[in-house]
């Protein structure tokens, strides 16, 4: 599936769909370049609009390994690349001092070899074996300014540096994905590395087409009512009313939950009882009210 998925956008599409993503063409194009190019891509969105589901299908479609680095306030270079076995490294020089080895010297240059390397995501997809692996670097935005200045040398060359060992390269170049929800600003230097891509709310065609997907229990009737409800609550002027509007992972999981409840008709009783799969924050919840929820459930040609 490999080549075919990779002769053009439209193949690329279509090969996507068939683990269950549906792309837009611009979120093709995009990717399609970054396979062609070997550059990252940087993904920016709000939650839940299927940045981290992306790179999980391209392992899939590309029949590569995916490698997630998840990232966070504080997280350090050690966690995200390598680190040293020291309890090994330590067993092993007294095992040589045991010896009576004489040359220390050699004892301390053999503690750091591959074998007492611990390797971390970073590390593990440079180092994949062909056809190489598909690295996601998820919630880049989470991480501190420092981590992004160590990302560089990866971003632009593949390629990272251990002061024991020296410079590794990338065994097969490593499709790399990186996310981020824009809880702030990215340094312009990890940007110009990158290849962008703003990933947006679904329109109602493709998310219907992906609540079908992914919940097939769900009638083509309820599907479609969860489409529509999700879409105008994302709409002008109800989005107004929500700190966060549900992305396609909240969407998915109402569907699951109405099949779950035997629901065959959406209406502002149900609405109420499964809010807090719709949202996650108590005042979201609160202020979608009955009164909201009957003007939301109305046919679209009324609203108008």
């Amino acid at each position: 599936m490999t080549a075919a998925a990779l002769s053009s956008i439209d193949a690329l599409v279509l090969a996507l769909q068939g683990v269950g993503y549906f792309a837009d063409r611009r979120l093709a194009t995009a990717v399609f370049l970054a396979l062609k190019l070997q550059r990252p891509l940087l993904l920016e969105g709000e939650p839940g609009v299927g940045k981290t589901a992306l790179a999980k299908a391209l392992g899939e479609v590309l029949e590569r390994s995916l490698i997630r680095l998840q990232c966070y306030d504080g997280l350090e270079q050690r966690e995200a690349l390598y680190e040293w076995n020291y309890a090994a490294q330590l067993l092993h020089m007294r095992a040589a001092e045991g010896k009576g080895s004489a040359d220390m010297a050699q004892v301390e240059r053999e503690v750091y070899q591959d074998r007492f390397l611990i390797r971390r995501p970073l590390l593990q997809a440079l180092q994949a074996p062909a056809p190489g692996a598909v690295l996601l670097i998820d919630e880049v935005d989470r991480a501190d300014e420092p981590f992004e200045a160590f990302l560089l040398e990866y971003l632009g060359e593949y390629q990272v540096s251990i002061p024991e060992i020296g410079t590794v390269r990338a065994t097969a170049t490593p499709v790399t994905l990186l996310t981020s929800n824009r809880t702030r600003d990215l340094h312009d230097a990890v940007k110009r590395r990158c290849l962008y891509h703003w990933l947006d709310y679904p329109e109602r065609e493709r998310e219907l087409a992906i609540v079908r997907a992914q919940v097939p229990d769900a009638s083509a009737a309820l599907a479609t009512q969860v489409a529509d409800f999700v879409g105008r609550l994302r709409s002008q002027p109800f989005a107004n009313a929500f700190q966060r509007a549900p992305g396609i992972a909240e969407s998915v999981e109402w569907a699951k939950a109405l099949v779950a409840l035997d629901t065959i008709v959406v209406d502002p009783e149900v609405v109420s009882d499964t809010a807090g799969i719709l949202f996650k924050q108590r005042e979201d919840v609160a202020a979608l009210t009955r009164d909201m929820a009957v003007q939301l459930l109305q046919p679209a040609d009324a609203n108008a």
